[in-house]
């Protein structure tokens, strides 16, 4: 059976499965899997918001070496100002425009049109969620439970997110900075403007917070990661009336933080720092994941190697940029990250160059070789 990746990548593309994703984007990968001798495992968990997500786990073969290969099939909103259907894939100038062209459609179909008819020995896997682009409540998370339930452990995971900048190959993720989120209330008394003594005005205060935020210095970074960073994304009050003085006032922050700390950790520094610039208020946090590192060893080997062969180009190994369910993935085994040129993901008009896909889909191919020894 012959896969084109660029003919797959069209047909994921034009299944639109904002995240959370379920239902026939998962129907059109296992339908390609089944004929290749895959075992297919599909499961829905949870309810909304977070939910329902769809996972699937696709196993092939039996023992070592298993080398798994994971990404996601739920995309991000596409957004107002399309010149074309972000649901109806097209080709243009050479490039496959659609949401998830670039992250990270293409590259699923890259690799599925890379599995070798059959394999002489070992396990190759697929782990797939419907949720990586939202909060991974019921995504990556739960496909590890049920990896564990069991019994499964992959050698090593090739994510095949966009980590390319200038040209497809040029830079491979070996770990990940963690993100955590947290929304700070500062509470006051609400009243009217021309009598501010019967009110208490909770927008100095809240201005004191993020002052003492903002002045804070995280670290200086390290040989692996850049400097971690707290930026604040939302400052709100719940009236615009521009003569009330308002009951609360709340700002909104994230931190991408390098493995010089712990989320629990920084949770902890914003909370101590915003009660001494305004005592009273409150923090709520989500981390979304810790900062990692994957050791060079066999797994750096495999797919550098495979680039260099096919390219010609020696990738820079970094750990730069967002977070991938590779904060997840760490657990099991050594995990990074590697696929197309990242300039349009998310972004209106999101696309891949053709060329770049069917390339990346030799070098998954390349990588699998590798990888049993072939």
């Amino acid at each position: 059976m012959s896969i084109d990746p660029i003919a797959f990548a069209t047909a994921l593309i034009n299944c639109p499965s904002i995240t959370p994703a379920r239902g026939r984007v998962f129907d059109l990968l296992e339908e390609a899997l089944l004929p290749l001798g895959f075992d297919v495992h599909r499961f829905v968990l949870g309810e909304e918001p977070d939910g329902p997500t769809e996972n699937m786990v696709a196993i092939r073969g039996a023992g070592s070496p298993h080398f798994g290969f994971a990404g996601h099939l739920d995309i991000v909103p596409p957004g107002d100002g399309w010149s074309s259907d972000p649901f109806s894939a097209v080709i243009k100038d050479g490039r496959l425009f659609g949401r998830g062209a670039n992250d990270m459609k293409s590259a699923i179909a890259a690799f599925v049109a890379a599995i070798p008819e059959q394999q002489a020995s070992g396990t190759l896997s697929l782990l797939i969620t419907g949720d990586e682009e939202g909060y991974a409540t019921y995504g990556t998370p739960r496909i590890i439970d049920w990896l564990n339930e069991h019994g499964i452990s992959p050698d090593m995971i090739l994510i095949g997110e966009p980590t390319s900048v200038d040209r497809l190959g040029d830079t491979i993720k070996i770990g990940r900075r963690g993100s955590v989120n947290m929304w700070i209330d500062v509470p006051g008394t609400q009243g009217h403007v021309a009598y501010p003594h019967r009110a208490d005005n909770p927008v100095p205060k809240l201005a004191r917070v993020v002052d003492a935020l903002s002045a804070l210095h995280l670290d200086d970074g390290n040989d692996a990661f850049p400097p971690s960073n707290l930026e604040f994304t939302a400052i709100s009050t719940p009236t615009n009336a521009s003569n009330v003085i308002p009951a609360s006032a709340e700002a909104q922050l994230n931190i991408r933080f390098n493995n010089l700390h712990k989320g629990a950790d920084l949770v902890q520094l914003v909370e101590d720092t915003a009660a001494g610039a305004a005592p009273g208020t409150t923090v709520r946090a989500r981390i979304s994941g810790e900062a990692f590192l994957t050791p060079a060893g066999e797994l750096y080997d495999l797919v550098v190697s495979a680039i260099q062969d096919e390219t010609g180009i020696e990738p820079e190994l970094s750990t730069s940029g967002g977070t991938s369910d590779g904060r997840f993935l760490i657990q099991l085994c050594p995990v990074v990250d590697f696929g197309l040129p990242n300039a349009t993901m998310h972004k209106v008009g999101e696309s891949a160059a053709v060329e770049d896909i069917r390339a990346l889909s030799r070098i998954y191919g390349r990588v699998i070789s590798k990888a049993f020894g072939a």
